[in-house]
């Protein structure tokens, strides 16, 4: 089973907006109940490039027009570039992520904990997974 969670770089640090996370921690999960764990697969980059990544403000207010079709067509790289995961772990998300997320067959588990280390919020969100 693969889970993304949105991260700020390689630090591991979650970024909790996923429409706007500069890159994507992938995690394959082995096993279950107490014997699961975790691995780190690799970190991709988010593709969109209508926004700046180098922000250090995940909470701002964006002032796209959710409804045009080239920030749905943007939310959509984000589907494809985690095409081959089964979940996504976010603290928010906007429409246009879950829809991007559900045509790729990728669910959304929400995250309200105050871990800051990808590592922790996967185990802490653990219990969605199925």
């Amino acid at each position: 089973m693969k889970i993304a969670i949105p991260v700020k770089d390689e630090s591991l640090t979650f970024f909790g907006n996923a429409g706007h996370t500069p890159k994507f921690a992938i995690f394959t999960m082995q096993g279950g109940g107490m014997f699961r764990s975790f691995t780190l697969d690799e970190i991709k980059n988010n593709p969109r490039t209508d926004i700046d990544h180098d922000h250090a403000d995940e909470d701002h207010v964006c002032d796209h027009d959710h409804d045009d079709a080239e920030h749905i067509a943007q939310h959509d790289k984000m589907g494809v570039v985690l095409d081959n995961c089964d979940y996504i772990v976010v603290n928010r998300a906007c429409k246009n992520t879950a829809n991007a997320m559900a045509k790729r067959g990728v669910k959304i588990v929400k995250y309200a904990g105050s871990a800051v280390n990808a590592n922790d919020v996967l185990k802490e969100s653990a219990i969605n997974f199925k």
